[in-house]
């Protein structure tokens, strides 16, 4: 193996490890808050989401996608996190951070002014339409093959998901959240997509 394979295959390994770390440790968090919440707090933390309308409840933006209300919710939002976050976070590290911040923001904001009243929002699942919305509407912004390719494969296996920002879903199901967080990744979507470089002459 040459140098420049040698070079190459560290520069994968590194960042298959950055990867790992950051999905792997935000994930860790939700699983520890899960746990102490249950073992320590008697399910007192999911208070710390976001409340409607409230300025107390404005913190539970930033809080709400580590919170989840058991074991069976966290399990359901786990593993698309990692695989949407896998696939945002494969293209370039300052891409998964816009679509991060920007979906943890409208969305929580979209739950926040839309929610219900005395109703608490809590869950990765904003964040995970924002990783949705990013990917599906990436290819169009892109316009490259790839990404095209993405968006489609995508929107045939997971299209189902876009029942999630209906209103009057069934159970104590956020869809403001829902709608807001994918919103929130079409918009980085759009901020991230290249520049119209101008023809030749």
């Amino acid at each position: 193996m040459n140098a420049t394979n040698t070079g190459r295959t560290e520069t994968l390994s590194g960042e298959i490890k950055l990867h790992a770390a950051v999905l792997g440790g935000a994930l860790a968090v939700m699983w520890l808050l899960e746990i102490a919440d249950l073992l320590v707090f008697g399910g007192g933390l999911d208070a710390y989401g976001i409340r409607p309308r409230s300025v107390e409840g404005l913190s539970g933006i930033l809080l709400a996608p580590f919170l989840h209300g058991g074991f069976i919710h966290l399990a359901g939002n786990s593993i698309p996190f990692l695989v949407f976050g896998s696939l945002v976070l494969f293209h370039e590290i300052k891409d998964f951070l816009v679509a991060t911040a920007l979906a943890v923001l409208v969305g929580g904001l979209g739950a926040w002014l839309l929610g219900g009243s005395e109703t608490v929002h809590i869950g990765a699942s904003g964040l995970v339409f924002g990783y949705f919305g990013y990917l599906l509407l990436r290819g169009y912004f892109r316009r490259s093959v790839g990404a095209i390719a993405l968006s489609v494969i995508l929107a045939v296996s997971y299209g189902w998901m876009l029942f999630g920002v209906l209103p009057f879903q069934p159970g104590a199901v956020s869809w403001q959240g829902h709608l807001f967080g994918f919103l929130g990744g079409a918009l980085s979507a759009y901020l991230l997509r290249r520049p119209n470089v101008a023809p030749h002459r």
